[in-house]
């Protein structure tokens, strides 16, 4: 009979500690209850521990179901003071990052954190911002685009062959590169190793995105994303990619992990949001425990999309070696909008956040774009421990899309182009070179960060629009 049933009972199909259990054994004490079977009234309970909201208009069960409706979460407070940490270029960044990376570092799971002399204001992390955490993800401090990155192919080709043959390497890019969300190959390579990966079965958002990111292999998004054919400088003889000092040709790309990163982005930035409610100025710097279910699944996502971001690198760089004919002597792939698990100076292991920052450890090899016209840098980081082991991804914009697209006119972008010899394909104003602060300036201010070993300079440009 339902009066023979006692808090325990109530215990195991998952009702808390509390008022509830003891008012829901009062109403089973009521006189129209107490005959009920002990099965029917206990599978009437669990009913109304699902869906209390259901029960809430009940006269008899409202006592219950009250307790039960889960309440608005109270949000998580900021530290009061700001922890100090090194801003590269203080003068050269804009207030809107500084004031963003100063409220990131009022979180209460912050241990440090540093900004790149291309930092500029974005969601959550601003764009440039290192961010040190204690045993914690931050869906949005890692970006939207996840695991982005640069990956660069050196050719045993003379500069003389850029020029040779401009047209066949404008035909080469517009052939065998794809932007946008409209653009895919009609032949995608579906035996690559990353579609065979469990996430893809066990995470839901990923399984969602597989069909979509089969067809977006090899492919690139819009923005600033690119695939150029350029010339590399090597002139540091130690140069740890084994290319003797010289010049050669090069192909940089710079994309992402398309769909399925913007996916899983967006997932758990709601599902962090919800579970870590902040004031309005730290909103989209929720954050996802690592001992947490949740904080679990977006590691692994995140690790997902960023292997698959890298696999759509290797497929466009595969495609142009094959139709150069060409192996490449060495390549460089380095990557942003990512986090890591890391162990910091003083001996703490952290979840080290880089969104629009790279990582710059001792030895760590890697390439900083500049613009369509301004030449990129291959560089060895130098391990410096106030940067986080990090350095600036490229050079930072000046304008906002909306500024550049106001200030700067199709003319200034031509005779710009025309005066660096560079081919546009496709691209748009929001991405002209004067959107973009000096590559040379932001190099200068992170010269204790990397030592520069070369360069690579633009020569045609493949962007979304074409």
């Amino acid at each position: 009979m339902a009066n023979q049933l006692r808090g325990n009972d109530l215990r195991k199909i998952g009702y808390p500690e509390g008022s509830a259990i003891n008012r829901a054994l009062d109403v089973l004490a009521q006189k129209e209850f107490k005959k009920m079977d002990k099965g029917s009234a206990l599978a009437l309970l669990k009913q109304i521990k699902d869906d209390p909201f259901k029960y809430v208009r009940d006269e008899n069960w409202r006592p219950v179901a009250e307790q039960l409706v889960p309440q608005p979460a109270r949000d998580v407070a900021l530290n009061p003071a700001i922890k100090d940490y090194r801003r590269y270029g203080n003068d050269f960044i804009e207030d809107g990052a500084r004031r963003q990376m100063d409220v990131a570092m009022q979180l209460p799971i912050t241990l440090d954190g540093a900004l790149m002399p291309d930092a500029h204001q974005g969601y959550g992390l601003p764009i440039g911002g290192v961010l040190a955490a204690d045993n914690a993800v931050i869906p949005y401090g890692v970006g939207m685009d996840i695991g982005c990155r640069m990956a660069l192919s050196v050719f045993e080709l003379p500069p003389k062959y850029l020029e040779q043959r401009r047209d066949e390497l404008r035909k080469l890019l517009l052939h065998h590169t794809k932007f946008g969300n409209k653009e895919v190959f009609k032949k995608v390579n579906t035996d690559d190793p990353i579609f065979d990966r469990p996430e893809f079965r066990e995470i839901a958002v990923a399984r969602q995105k597989r069909e979509s990111a089969v067809k977006q292999l090899g492919s690139s998004g819009s923005g600033n994303h690119f695939v150029e054919f350029g010339l590399v400088d090597i002139t540091d003889a130690k140069n740890d990619l084994g290319v003797p000092v010289g010049q050669y040709l090069g192909v940089l790309s710079h994309s992402g992990s398309r769909g399925l990163g913007a996916a899983i982005a967006q997932h758990y930035t709601k599902v962090a949001m919800d579970k870590c409610p902040l004031p309005p100025e730290a909103r989209h710097l929720a954050w996802l425990s690592l001992d947490s279910q949740e904080g679990q699944e977006y590691w692994a996502a995140m690790n997902l999309a960023g292997d698959y971001a890298s696999a759509c690198h290797h497929d466009i760089h595969r495609r142009l070696s094959q139709a150069l004919g060409e192996k490449p002597l060495a390549q460089v792939e380095n990557h942003h909008n990512f986090a890591w698990k890391e162990v910091l100076a003083d001996g703490r292991t952290a979840i080290v956040h880089r969104k629009g920052a790279t990582p710059a450890g001792a030895g760590v090899i890697g390439i900083i774009p500049g613009s369509m016209t301004a030449p990129g840098f291959i560089v060895r980081g130098r391990g410096e421990r106030e940067s986080l082991n990090s350095a600036s991804h490229g050079a930072g914009r000046r304008l906002s899309r909306t500024q550049a697209k106001a200030k700067i006119t199709e003319g200034e972008l031509r005779r710009e182009l025309r005066d660096h010899s560079v081919d546009l394909l496709g691209g748009g104003l929001d991405e002209a070179p004067a959107a973009y602060k000096d590559i040379r300036q932001v190099m200068a201010h992170q010269q204790d960060l990397v030592d520069v070993l070369g360069s690579f300079t633009p020569k045609i440009v493949r962007m979304d629009g074409a």
